[in-house]
């Protein structure tokens, strides 16, 4: 039987990467299910849950060890777009609507700009048109998935407009059914983990000019530096001969 690659990162948690994920949709768009289908590839039909739920799942990104640390969030209705805290604690956003509800499609739009005041109040590099339409920042990072995608005869939703937002948000869209697939929900979540790490990496300072140079050896140092004086004056170390038996100046 094939092992998985993850069982051999399990000893290290501390030295891996760790990716916040918020889970945002309005409710009944099937975000718990989604979740639960990710983490443990079983489908579960009815969510009664009144309170968020945090997992944490470890992942392969890129080759490389990850642990998705990941809260379900649970709005209380379409007006709901959660607390400021949640939004400043995620590193990104895997946002949910469903293709058979109109609404839960507005509330991705409302939380998105929701997102951008909180994150970008002051900041020059929002626009008021990116404001209005919700359009994505480059510094957020997140995923838009279009649910129940198995129930099409009861569409609200048609997938364009979700291409549309999706191409507004600049982010990664996947119509799909938590009630039928795995890899592709799997897909969604490690296009986040992803996209973080892209902006985690664009998000690091340059080096400055001073760090480029590297710090000079003991050995170097002893000898001294030929921009500071002169070659003559560099004292040589004898292999078998103690300090005391060289010459004095």
């Amino acid at each position: 039987m094939n092992s998985s690659p993850i069982k051999g990162i399990r000893r290290k948690k501390s030295l891996l990467s760790e990716i916040k994920v918020l889970v945002v949709g309005g409710p009944s768009v099937g975000k718990s299910a989604l979740t639960v289908r990710y983490l443990t590839k079983r489908y579960i039909g009815e969510y009664d849950h009144q309170s968020e739920n945090r997992y944490k799942h470890e992942a392969m990104i890129n080759g490389e060890p990850v642990i998705f640390e990941i809260l379900d969030t649970c709005p209380k209705s379409d007006k709901d777009l959660l607390a400021v805290d949640s939004i400043q604690w995620a590193d990104g956003f895997l946002l949910v609507y469903s293709i058979l509800d109109k609404a839960s499609f507005d509330y991705i739009q409302r939380f998105r700009r929701h997102v951008l005041e909180i994150r970008n109040i002051g900041s020059s590099s929002v626009s008021k048109a990116d404001q209005q339409t919700g359009a994505s920042s480059s510094t957020i990072p997140c995923v838009l998935v279009a649910n129940k995608a198995d129930m099409v005869h009861l569409r609200q939703v048609p997938t364009h407009e979700g291409e549309q937002l999706a191409k507004e948000m600049e982010c990664y869209f996947a119509e799909v059914a938590a009630a039928e697939q795995v890899s592709s929900i799997a897909d969604a979540f490690n296009e986040l983990g992803r996209e973080v790490h892209s902006v985690r990496r664009r998000s690091k300072p340059p080096l400055s000019s001073s760090s480029t140079h590297s710090t000079p050896s003991l050995f170097d140092r002893m000898l001294g530096s030929r921009s500071s004086a002169g070659i003559g004056s560099i004292r040589a170390y004898a292999r078998g001969k103690s300090d005391s038996a060289l010459p004095k100046d």
